[in-house]
């Protein structure tokens, strides 16, 4: 029968059997108490996940697969190690909402401290050739208040954020196949920043003004100068509350 005249999604589900089978995602403890971690927005290890959940790694393995066929989840890889996160902010709305309605006295979703890493790192480094640690969510998060770039997904710069760009002096001009915009996981806030050419531009321009400046061991670590400071708060808006 023809899909269009039957109802039917691609699938052959009904979509009552649809929902029955996205809702018996979360209808276990485990694999909630995983989408309720991962409601902070940060992403996770599955070993991480297992520890936070109090279940064996073979388990939680078994859970994950299963969130992230219900597309509850989706993976990153950063180097050798592989990431869950909360597929999207809609999803994430869909759980914070029920787990509201479940528990209307709620404070908040399951927060975990990250592993713990090397302060400087931390706080502003180099991820290749733009900004992580702190400093690049700060910039990113300021980015996306401000209407100049979109995370859903793919990161995109919006019309506004490239009318910025021009503005602040960072060009856009593309030389291969680089996106203007990309995500990078970032290891130690365990968040996406900004990459791609608007995040490089970005960075080469701060180091050739010396907003910030290499430590005098050399390294990816990186130190916000008080010139910085000025103009990472007149272009957008962020003190240095938001890297320390």
């Amino acid at each position: 029968m023809n899909e269009l005249h039957s109802g039917m999604p691609a699938d052959g589900l009904a979509p009552a059997a649809r929902l029955a089978a996205f809702a018996s995602a979360l209808a276990d403890e485990t694999r909630a108490a995983i989408c309720m971690t991962l409601l902070e927005g940060r992403a996770w290890t599955a070993g991480e996940l297992a520890r936070i959940t109090a279940v064996a790694p073979s388990t939680v393995s078994g859970h994950l697969s299963r969130l992230i066929e219900a597309g509850l989840c989706v993976t990153e890889r950063q180097g050798r190690h592989s990431y869950v996160r909360i597929a999207d902010a809609a999803t994430a709305r869909l759980v914070d909402e029920l787990a509201s309605y479940a528990i209307p006295d709620r404070d908040a979703a399951h927060a975990v401290p990250v592993v713990a890493a090397p302060d400087p790192l931390v706080r502003a480094r180099t991820c290749y050739d733009h900004f992580a640690g702190r400093l690049g969510m700060a910039v990113t998060d300021a980015m996306e208040r401000r209407g100049l770039l979109r995370t859903e997904d793919v990161f995109d710069l919006t019309e506004a954020g490239r009318a910025w760009c021009a503005e602040a002096g960072i060009s856009l001009v593309q030389e291969g196949r680089r996106p203007l915009a990309s995500s990078c996981l970032d290891w130690t806030e365990r968040r996406r920043h900004l990459g791609g050419v608007s995040g490089a531009r970005l960075c080469a321009r701060a180091l050739d003004e010396e907003w910030v400046v290499r430590p005098a061991g050399g390294g990816r670590a990186l130190e916000v100068t008080p010139a910085g400071e000025r103009a990472f708060g007149e272009l957008l808006g962020i003190t240095a509350d938001a890297w320390r």
